[in-house]
């Protein structure tokens, strides 16, 4: 399962972060904002990059723009598989994707703690995190339920009182 999960996720999390950043530059053209280069000032300091004055090499920047949004893919494949689908997956998910930006940034240097920024920056990145959530979900969820509901959905089939349409279960499962 986790080989699976792996190449699945690569995929999920290259299709949310490729989503997210169709919707940023969408964005970025009613609201005229610039671009951010912290995600190349990120990776300068994680990996002793020199790091230049003002605008930030634009091959760094989606390096870890893309890098970030793939690896976490894995994360939600592997939620899937486990289980946990759905939109209340992919909102804790989102948790997840923000609180891996503000940790790398913050661990840094290079960003503050999200109650330091202006409202507008904040609602920003919050909507972008939360597109990219929902895409990756619904792609690693629909790669996972080609194998079935998971152990957790397994499980949650065999309760009194939970929801049993999580998909049959497999021959020779059984109570335990």
């Amino acid at each position: 399962m986790m080989r699976r999960a792996l190449w699945e996720g690569l995929v999920a999390g290259g299709a949310g972060v490729l989503v997210m950043t169709l919707g940023e530059k969408v964005e970025q053209g009613l609201t005229r904002r610039p671009d951010s280069h912290v995600p190349a000032r990120v990776l300068q300091r994680l990996t002793g990059m020199r790091e230049r004055p003002g605008r930030q090499p634009v091959p760094v920047n989606w390096a870890m723009h893309f890098g970030q949004g793939i690896v976490l893919g894995v994360l939600r494949s592997v939620m899937a598989h486990a289980g946990l689908r759905g939109p209340w997956a992919s909102a804790k998910f989102a948790v997840v994707r923000l609180t891996n930006d503000q940790i790398l940034e913050n661990m840094t240097g290079v960003g503050a703690p999200p109650p330091t920024w202006p409202r507008k920056e904040l609602v920003v990145d919050l909507l972008h995190k939360t597109v990219y959530a929902v895409a990756t979900g619904a792609v690693a969820d629909a790669l996972a339920a080609r194998s079935g509901p998971g152990p957790g959905g397994r499980h949650a089939a065999l309760r009194p009182g939970r929801h049993a349409n999580v998909g049959p279960l497999p021959r020779g499962t059984r109570n335990r």
